[in-house]
């Protein structure tokens, strides 16, 4: 089973934020998740971030992959190498 560590998209029509999940790379995007590690809103004026860095890298030891998109989240947030 490949997990991987992937944006759910949330909120209304053109307003959008984003949990970030770990799921199983064969789900839809904003189907069936494991777990829910933080969020993402890019709409606020400086973007918003917030990310279980515990969690996180529990996930990435265990073996899960970040998208490039969360891998870029977990720089600007100092997780990630």
């Amino acid at each position: 089973m490949a997990v991987k560590i992937r944006l759910k998209r949330m909120g209304a029509k053109k307003a959008p934020f984003y949990r970030i999940v770990v799921a199983d790379s064969r789900c839809p995007r904003d189907g069936r998740f494991i777990e829910e590690i933080g969020y993402y809103n890019p709409l606020t004026n400086p973007l918003t971030v917030k990310v279980d860095a515990e969690k996180a890298e529990k996930w990435m030891k265990n073996g899960a992959q970040p998208t490039d998109t969360v891998k870029k989240l977990f720089l600007k947030s100092g997780i990630a190498k």
